[in-house]
């Protein structure tokens, strides 16, 4: 068979462009990052900003108590895990419209490079850390206050950072470290290290229990998981958000039985009287809970299912 030359030259060209092609796309470089962690949302006239301080392994068979690995390795083949299990570590930023309050702060430096991310995160969703009114503190563990420090200087440099007293009272006494478990001394030394420029400056305050803290959130006491244990409660027009904290761990595992517990409790049997207590309130009431530990964003509600509960995630929205 006999082609004319523009009928062999547009084959050509055409075989040709097919060839770069493939080649472009077998040579693009697999990108491997993720967006910005932080997700918005509005309570009210209230804005939600979740923020992710990143993620670190755990590994629930050695970790969780007041049950078997047989157990636990079963309910977690029920959520799609594995042994080892990339947990979330979240903290939440409320605009209340008058004051910017940030719950928790991740885990800066204190925890190995996966972690530390909050701060970006919080600058990515269109903050600054100096516009950062307060700091609440559901309990002073290195995931939860590490990211109060930014190197040698606070991250939050305007902030009044507030946690229960009895949290206080215990990770940052010196004394106590003596009778503590071994596992428990690099949490004192964090506790310390994050919260002593505040307390210099006289910018870290305590409260007792139930306590309205500005108008909008409350702190509500949680105690087990450590002795000053706190949630918080954000309401705005008749919606309610309850920020949970380390009230669970293991999402697979303790929705499925709340009995279960983890050996960073200090009380495991208070922890999981409090987290079947949170867990049925949230349940019957219907409101938004958010967790630290949760995947994140770690906002949605809960559903009674069975013996246990179901997390229902909040569905993704636009921006407000």
């Amino acid at each position: 068979m006999t082609f004319t030359p523009w009928i062999r030259n547009g084959i050509a060209a055409l075989v040709g462009s097919l060839v770069l092609a493939a080649a472009a796309q077998a040579g693009a470089p697999q990108v491997k990052t993720q967006a910005p962690g932080f997700y918005r949302m509005m309570l009210g006239d209230i804005e939600i900003t979740a923020l992710n301080d990143g993620t670190l392994d755990l590994q629930p068979k050695q970790l969780l108590t007041n049950t078997t690995q047989q157990e636990v390795g079963k309910l977690l083949g029920k959520g799609f895990q594995k042994d080892v299990v990339q947990t979330s570590v979240d903290g939440y930023l409320v605009n209340t419209g008058s004051k910017l309050v940030l719950v928790d702060t991740g885990a800066g430096s204190l925890f190995g490079p996966t972690l530390g991310k909050l701060v970006a995160n919080l600058k990515a969703s269109g903050y600054q850390p100096d516009e950062v009114d307060e700091v609440y503190i559901t309990h002073l563990h290195p995931d939860h206050v590490g990211g109060l420090m930014a190197g040698d200087s606070m991250a939050f440099p305007k902030a009044i950072v507030r946690a229960d007293r009895h949290d206080a009272d215990y990770w940052l006494n010196k004394g106590a470290i003596a009778t503590a478990r071994e596992s428990d001394r690099p949490f004192f030394e964090g506790a310390m290290k994050s919260l002593k420029p505040y307390s210099a400056a006289g910018r870290f305050k305590t409260f007792d229990g139930n306590t309205q803290l500005v108008p909008g959130i409350s702190a509500v006491p949680a105690r087990g998981h450590t002795l000053g244990h706190t949630t918080y409660v954000v309401e705005s027009k008749g919606q309610k958000l309850l920020l949970w904290g380390d009230l669970i761990h293991v999402a697979a595992v303790q929705f499925a039985d709340p009995s279960i517990t983890i050996e960073f409790d200090t009380d495991p049997r208070a922890a999981a009287i409090q987290r079947k207590k949170a867990f049925a309130d949230a349940a019957k009431q219907g409101y938004w809970v958010a967790g630290a530990h949760l995947p994140f964003p770690g906002i949605g509600h809960l559903r009674s299912e069975g013996k246990g509960y179901s997390f229902v995630p909040a569905n993704y929205a636009p921006a407000p």
